[in-house]
């Protein structure tokens, strides 16, 4: 593709993924988002574990000379005692220095994470049925409230929902059988994607207990300690730091969010303003909220914009929403690559990493056990027609 608006990717999530490396390479994607999920969080990445996760690529490309290579950590997870300011802090962010520093010398130059408290995506349908018999993930507020109160039992969590809002949980739940509500909660502690432990209703009691006196306000100034920390050693190590923003972006079981919106940006930018500090641009998480404008996102902080996640979300109301197919919802995504397109060419710059996120289970995948959101056909989907519509903006507007 002449002159591409993006490096096609793809996340994997290592040698016990589901969706192997051969099918990434039939895929299309040449660059390999991955990370070393194994490593306990806080621990340090160690110069011998990220080779031996690099090797694994070069092995591939040996047996098959379509090339792969590591462009993209996602995640370099940042310990819970960083984001509640825990006295032990000091320690964990000195690891996570090192762990910047010896990815900078093994060539990987981008680093995506997130300051999520205790949970990152959150959604309450890890297998909703769609009309052609495909699934996807679903977040609905309603039953959220649901899981909250009923299931978890959050102490005054009722103080955090809309009156009517809490009227019609009520009223959902009286109604819901013990198949509806294990399905619930199984969706709602599902093991995040790579981790093997995931969450149990005693280790999520726990982490919201962790949270408790900790504002918006606060967190948000550990983000920046953490940022000032942090960024200086990623610009001597080559890294570029890409934060995510917040799924869904607005509070959930009474945590708080702080990269949700534009003017959270503003303040991250503005009080750590090396480009380095830079953002994952994703369209779902961003476009979960009416309120976000998503092109006016790309165009204002485009040159710190270092990786993207496209795909789109079907609102429904303010209180629901589900992936939908990567060229529909409420995304509008032929204009969000349009954009891009422009930006690059105003400000000169390479093609930025981009993979498809949450794709469909469907096809011969709904038999299969995979991380929910990343079987391999849908993904494929997805990254076929985004590919198609790069090329035919760029074709379209070139010749």
């Amino acid at each position: 593709m002449k002159n591409p608006i993006f490096e096609q990717s793809w996340r994997w999530y290592g040698p016990h993924d589901p969706v192997n490396l051969q099918t990434v390479k039939q895929a299309g994607a040449n660059g390999i988002v991955t990370a070393l999920h194994h490593i306990p969080v806080g621990e340090v990445w160690s110069l011998e574990e990220i080779d031996r996760r690099k090797a694994l690529l070069d092995k591939s490309n040996k047996e098959n000379p379509f090339p792969l290579h590591w462009n993209v950590v996602e995640s370099l997870p940042v310990h819970e005692h960083i984001k509640q300011g825990k006295a032990d802090k000091a320690g964990y962010i000195e690891n996570y220095k090192q762990s910047l520093r010896n990815l900078g010398r093994s060539g990987i130059t981008r680093i995506c994470y997130n300051f999520m408290p205790v949970l990152d995506w959150l959604r309450t349908n890890v297998r909703y049925e769609l009309e052609d018999g495909s699934t996807a993930l679903l977040h609905d507020l309603e039953d959220l409230i649901v899981f909250d109160l009923f299931i978890l039992k959050r102490e005054k969590a009722e103080e955090d929902y809309e009156p009517e809002m809490v009227e019609r949980a009520k009223r959902k739940y009286s109604g819901m059988t013990k198949a509806e509500l294990d399905r619930l909660q199984e969706s709602l502690l599902m093991a995040l994607p790579g981790d093997q432990n995931g969450f149990t209703l005693e280790k999520l009691r726990k982490g919201l207990e962790d949270y408790k006196g900790i504002s918006a306000e606060q967190l948000r100034e550990n983000l920046v300690e953490f940022l000032k920390e942090v960024i200086p050693v990623a610009e001597e190590a080559g890294v570029k730091m890409a934060i995510h923003p917040d799924d869904p972006p607005w509070p959930v079981l009474g945590l708080p969010r702080v990269v949700s919106t534009a003017k959270d940006l503003d303040h991250i930018f503005d009080q750590v303003p090396s480009k380095t500090n830079g953002l994952t641009f994703c369209s779902g998480s961003f476009g979960a909220s009416e309120k976000n404008d998503l092109p006016e996102i790309i165009r204002r902080y485009y040159h710190r914009i270092h990786f993207v996640h496209l795909r789109s979300v079907q609102r429904e109301g303010n209180s629901r929403f589900y992936e939908a197919n990567h060229l529909e919802g409420s995304a509008k995504m032929h204009k969000l690559v349009r954009t891009f397109y422009e930006c690059q060419k105003g400000q000169n710059r390479g093609p930025i990493p981009m993979r498809p996120d949450h794709g469909h289970q469907m096809l011969d995948d709904l038999e299969k056990t995979t991380y929910p959101g990343y079987s391999a056909i849908g993904r494929l989907r997805g990254l076929a027609e985004l590919r198609g519509l790069e090329l035919g903006i760029i074709n379209s507007l070139e010749n």
